[in-house]
C-alpha cells in the first residue's frame, strides 16, 4: 500500500513538472485582465518594446519603439519611423506632456509635436484611464487559450487571451487606429502583462490592415528620467 502511494504522489509530481501546459487559465477571462490591469496600473515603470508589421509603405508610420517608461510620467528610448522615404532611429525623452527629440539633421534636442508623426506621446502609456493597461479592460469577447510554460528558465505558465478592441482605445497607442481590432493578450502566473499583439486598421480603412506586438518586462523599474 505504501509503494503505491508513494508512486502515485511521484507521478502526480512528474505531470506537474511537465511545462507542457495546456489546460485554461483558473481565473474568468475578466478576472485575469482587471489583475493584469490593476498590476500595470501599480507597477513605478516598466521596460517596452513595440514592433510593427505589415506596414503600409507610404505616408508617416511607426515601425518600432524600445524604452523606459515611469509613472512620472516620463519615458527615455528611440523610435524608429518611416519619414519622407526613410527610416530614421531617433532618440526621445518625454517628460510630463513635453517631448523631446534628436531629429534627422539636425544638432541637439528640439521640442516636437508627436501627434505629427503619428505616434502618441511616449509618457502617456502608463496612464490609467487612457494608456496601455486601459487596453486590458476595453476588450470584449474575452476568451482564454492555453496556459504553457515560458520566461526565464521556463518557469513561468504563460496564459493567452484574445478579444476584439475599438479603434478609440487602441488611439492610445497609435492615434490613426480606425475600426475594430483583434487583439492577443499574454500573461503570467504572476498576472503581469507580458505581451500584446493588435490587428487591424492602424493607419485607416484604404491602407493594408497591420499588427503591432507590445513587449512588457522589467516590472518595478524606478529610474528618474528628465528633460534634456
Amino acid at each position: 500500500m505504501r509503494r503505491t502511494s508513494a508512486l502515485v504522489v511521484l507521478a502526480a509530481l512528474a505531470l506537474t513538472g511537465c511545462g507542457g501546459g495546456g489546460k485554461p487559465a483558473s481565473l474568468s477571462p475578466q478576472k485575469a485582465v482587471a489583475l493584469a490591469k490593476a498590476n500595470l496600473d501599480k507597477t513605478p515603470g516598466l521596460h517596452l518594446t513595440l514592433t510593427g508589421k505589415d506596414l503600409p509603405d507610404s505616408g508617416t508610420t511607426l515601425i518600432s519603439a524600445d524604452g523606459t517608461l515611469t509613472r512620472a510620467p516620463a519615458f527615455s528610448g528611440k523610435l524608429v519611423v518611416s519619414l519622407l522615404g526613410t527610416r530614421p532611429t531617433i532618440p526621445v525623452v518625454a517628460v510630463g506632456g513635453t517631448v523631446y527629440a534628436k531629429m534627422p539633421l539636425t544638432v541637439g534636442w528640439q521640442t516636437v509635436d508627436p501627434a505629427q508623426y503619428g505616434v502618441p506621446d511616449p509618457s502617456a502609456l502608463l496612464d490609467t484611464q487612457t494608456g496601455i493597461s486601459h487596453l486590458l479592460t476595453a476588450t470584449s469577447g474575452l476568451k482564454a487559450g492555453k496556459s504553457v510554460r515560458g520566461g526565464k528558465d521556463n518557469k513561468q505558465v504563460l496564459t493567452t487571451y484574445t478579444g476584439t478592441l475599438p479603434g478609440g482605445a487602441v488611439a492610445a497607442v497609435i492615434p490613426s487606429a480606425t475600426g475594430t481590432f483583434d487583439v492577443s493578450y499574454t500573461i503570467d502566473d504572476s498576472h503581469r502583462l507580458e505581451q500584446a499583439q493588435l490587428h487591424g486598421d492602424f493607419y485607416g480603412a484604404d491602407e493594408q490592415a497591420s499588427t503591432y506586438t507590445l513587449t512588457l518586462d522589467k516590472y518595478g523599474t524606478d529610474t528618474k528620467i528628465t528633460a534634456p
